[in-house]
């Protein structure tokens, strides 16, 4: 049966004992699902990442509502994932329980902050996997790990019972290896009517394809030639006027404030070991005042408000998932850094307005999955995973032989 084999590190060590059986009948009955560290299931224990939040806690009582919803479907529960420590990364790595293996690209990370759950989708482990995305944590790991990943527009999703990082930007989010049972997980988990619309116009965001690598823009290229097939009305434009850096430093500051408000008293009364990285963004978040995130949040509303003004019902916005494909597990700590600052450019577009993207592979460099993304208006979700369904013939199809 799929998900008896656990493989690639991707399930924590404080993992539920037995599968969790759904409903005999639903949509989902017979499939498998892995669940990020981060969704409470009642009799176990929430990890999020940091072996000393999860020894501060007792087991949950009530199982979280998007898991609620999937086993009520019929999906049976194999096993809590592995995440980045409270969340607060994109590179898929865990000090305290290792990094999950990119089953495309075993040297290279798996990206994060879902990279358990990505990785046990991608290895076949389950079906599909559920996890979350606030700066890209679905969006990015499913690129890397050639999956179709969806951060839906913000508040679609029940996220009860889920541990929080920063409630402006956080929304539950799931991976699949197909898009048929991407788009069928949409009606199970996605909340309201949605807001259903034809697709008039296709937006490539010439601006944001300068921010990756030639070698994923070129990649991508083939893809936009079939496109324009489709979409008649496919024109280039740019989004960020110069601005992506400036978005960028108001995601992060309100980010890091939130993040301290949800563990800030934590983290002063336990002093857990923080792994490289999320400790320094820890201390930037302890450090950002009222003051400085306010004026942050001010930036972020008017930047929200203009890309809502792009983004309207009928037209879609496409860009590459991520500036690059995955980095190296060698890498130097510098250069992470400089790759998370890429990658946020990318990713808080969808982040500060609060708008859906899904990411479907496009191909591969050097045999190395990359994604292609499109951003819908509030409320498109539904429109995002029919567009997945029918481009389905595309994933995958572009593929380099050289190395970035």
């Amino acid at each position: 049966m799929p998900g008896e084999t656990k493989s690639h590190s991707a399930f924590v060590p404080h993992d539920i004992p037995v599968p969790m059986a759904g409903a005999a009948r639903g949509p989902l009955a017979g499939l498998t699902a892995a669940i990020k560290d981060m969704y409470d299931i009642a009799g176990a224990r929430t990890g999020g990442g940091s072996p000393e939040w999860l020894q501060a806690h007792v087991p949950a009582t009530m199982t979280a509502g998007a898991v609620q919803k999937l086993l009520d479907a019929g999906a049976t529960v194999i096993g809590k994932t592995i995440c980045d420590e409270f969340f607060y990364s994109v590179t898929g790595a865990n000090a305290h329980y290792g990094t999950p293996i990119n089953p495309r690209a075993p040297e290279r990370f798996p990206g994060g902050s879902s990279s358990g759950s990505a990785v046990a989708t991608a290895a076949g482990a389950c079906d599909f996997a559920l996890g979350s995305d606030t700066g890209g944590s679905v969006r990015i790991p499913a690129s890397f790990c050639g999956l179709y990943g969806i951060r839906p527009t913000h508040g679609r999703v029940d996220a009860s019972g889920a541990m929080a990082m920063a409630p402006t930007f956080d929304v539950p989010g799931w991976f699949a290896q197909g898009p048929g049972l991407f788009h069928r997980l949409g009606a199970v988990l996605l909340q309201g009517s949605g807001v259903h619309q034809p697709v008039d116009n296709l937006i490539v965001l010439d601006d944001a394809f300068e921010q990756a690598d030639p070698a994923i823009a070129e990649l991508i290229e083939p893809t936009l030639a079939t496109l324009r097939n489709r979409f008649p009305k496919l024109v280039h434009a740019t989004i960020g006027h110069g601005q992506f850096d400036t978005w960028r430093e108001a995601f992060r500051v309100v980010q890091a404030h939130e993040t301290w408000q949800t563990y800030g008293n934590f983290i002063d009364a336990h002093k857990p070991r923080l792994g490289p990285g999320i400790k320094e963004r820890m201390d930037f978040a302890a450090s950002v005042v009222k003051h400085d995130a306010d004026i942050a949040r001010k930036e972020q509303e008017a930047a929200r408000a203009h890309i809502r003004t792009i983004a309207t019902p009928g037209t879609l916005l496409l860009l590459p998932t991520a500036p690059c494909i995955a980095p190296l597990k060698r890498s130097t700590a510098s250069d992470l850094e400089l790759f998370r600052a890429r990658v946020m450019r990318l990713t808080c577009i969808a982040g500060i307005s609060g708008l859906p993207q899904i990411t479907i592979p496009v191909g591969t460099i050097a045999g190395v999955p990359a994604g292609m993304s499109f951003i819908g208006w509030a409320g498109s979700d539904e429109v995002l995973l029919e567009l997945a369904v029918s481009l389905g013939w595309l994933a995958g199809s572009n593929h380099r032989p050289d190395a970035q």
